[in-house]
């Protein structure tokens, strides 16, 4: 497995090995030995996997708060999308800066994404399935999220989303969740 940092710490881009032969090719996504022995030390404990039929649908920017804040390693396993971490941990160095990294099921690579981050993607072609494992369990009364078009985070989508939930469409900005002290992670 070869891991790339990002310009946010602790957002790191995985590329596992993958073996190929005329049958077609395995490869590990994830291995506890392997994530120990690098310095990663998740728990991961629920596997979440979504479909999206169009092009152009922008799922976020969401995030979990504490007690169940969640650590992700998302992958794509049906097309291609643009998956962005946004740091909202308050007083960090990175605070309301962004990485964006191209996942496709050709290039099979992974962002792993800590908790105190907030994620979104944005599908580039039809047919999109991203699947991702999470630290920590789902709990509706944590979940949150920031606007997609945040003007203090200013991400660089390659083009306006065309179907986007009414929650993200409607969603706080990060300005406003600080102000409420809705960011505990």
């Amino acid at each position: 497995m070869q891991i790339t940092k990002t310009a946010l710490d602790g957002v790191l881009i995985l590329e596992p090995k993958v073996f190929g032969d005329a049958r077609g090719w395995f490869m590990e996504t994830w291995s506890a030995r392997k994530f120990e022995a690098a310095g990663l030390n998740f728990n991961f404990v629920q596997d979440n996997q979504s479909y999206s039929a169009q092009k152009g649908t922008l799922r976020g920017l969401h995030y979990q708060t504490a007690p169940f804040a969640q650590a992700k390693l998302v992958r794509c396993t049906r097309g291609k999308l643009l998956d962005v971490a946004v740091d909202i941990r308050e007083g960090s160095a990175t605070f309301a800066k962004w990485v964006a990294v191209e996942l496709t099921a050709e290039n099979k690579k992974q962002l792993l994404i800590p908790r105190g981050f907030a994620h979104g993607f944005l599908t580039l072609t039809d047919d999109v399935e991203i699947q991702y494992k999470a630290d920590n369990f789902y709990a509706p009364n944590c979940d949150g999220n920031i606007r997609w078009d945040d003007s203090e985070i200013n991400i660089e989508w390659p083009f306006e989303p065309t179907i986007l939930a009414d929650k993200d469409a409607k969603a706080p900005t990060l300005k406003e969740r600080l102000e409420r002290g809705e960011l505990k992670f």
